[in-house]
This record gives structure tokens, sequence and C-alpha cells, in this order.
């Protein structure tokens, strides 16, 4: 199975959101953190993670892009455990059984977006509030080739001496 994995390329996550996801975190997609906002309250850098961020699990802050990466089905199930947990903890789920059926679709709607991609295909998401909710969109980013054209020359020492 695939699922997304937070990834850093520059400093940048650092500084534009409250809590940046550590590199390597699976992560979500996360537009729950935000189904109780309304326009005026996405502001500064929580409007930053709303409009283009993931979710990372086990520190809970953004990644502006994440990467497929493939994930055990212990990790996965893993995901789903601490999601509930996090729903408890911050969002006031009764309790983990309640919350372990919105954490496993929310984790099994973050491997279908993975699934489709192949393993290190960077991922990003643009969200917008609209009249009938948030409207999420994703992007795919093909990371660069190691070698883009056919080699024509070898450099090779000259053992001769002149």
């Amino acid at each position: 199975m695939r699922f997304p994995r937070t990834i850093r390329l520059d400093q940048t996550d650092l500084q534009v959101f409250d809590r940046a996801a550590e590199p390597g975190e699976w992560a979500v997609s996360g537009s729950f953190a935000f189904a109780d906002a309304g326009p005026g309250d996405l502001i500064g850098k929580r409007r930053v993670a709303f409009r283009s961020a993931f979710l990372g699990i086990g520190s809970f802050g953004w990644s502006t892009f994440v990467s497929v990466a493939d994930i055990a089905p212990a990790e996965f199930e893993g995901v789903v455990n601490a999601l509930a947990a996090h729903f408890v903890e911050r969002y006031g789920a009764p309790d983990i059984a309640a919350a372990l059926p919105v954490a496993r679709a929310e984790a099994e709607f973050a491997a279908g977006l993975a699934e489709e991609h192949r393993v290190n295909m960077l991922l990003g998401v643009e969200r917008d509030m609209e009249a009938d909710g948030i409207h999420e969109r994703f992007r795919a980013f093909e990371p660069p080739r190691e070698e883009q054209h056919a080699r024509i020359w070898d450099i090779v020492p000259d053992d001769k001496n002149r």
C-alpha cells in the first residue's frame, strides 16, 4: 500500500506554519482541522496551512508537500490509531472506539491519493472555502530524474607522459 509522507524541501515550512511537520512523518489531508472555521477565522499562518498543507501524523504539524511512499500494514494501523487518539485529545471525540472509523476513513482517503502515483512522486494540495464547504485539489509533481540525456562521451585521465 502507498501512503503520503511529509517532506521538507527547504526551511519554508518552519517559517509559514505555527507548527511544521517533521520530515518523514506519515500524512493525511488534514482538512478536518478547518471544519469549524469560517472565512474570517483563516488568517495568518492558519490560512497558509488551510490553503496548501498536509497534516503530519506524529507532530500534527503541517507540510507543504508529501512524497508517496510504501507503508506496511502495521504502520498504516499505527496512523489510524494515532489519528483516532488525536481526535479524542484535540477535537473532543467521546472515545477511541468512536474516533476509529473516522480516523480509518481519513487514512484510507490519504492512501487513495497516494495509490495512483509511483513512489517518490511529490503531491501538493490547494484548498478553498466555498458556500458548500471545503474543496480540495491535489497536484502531482514529477521529481527530477538522475539523467535526462544519453551519455555521449566520458572524460578519462591521460596516462601518457608528455
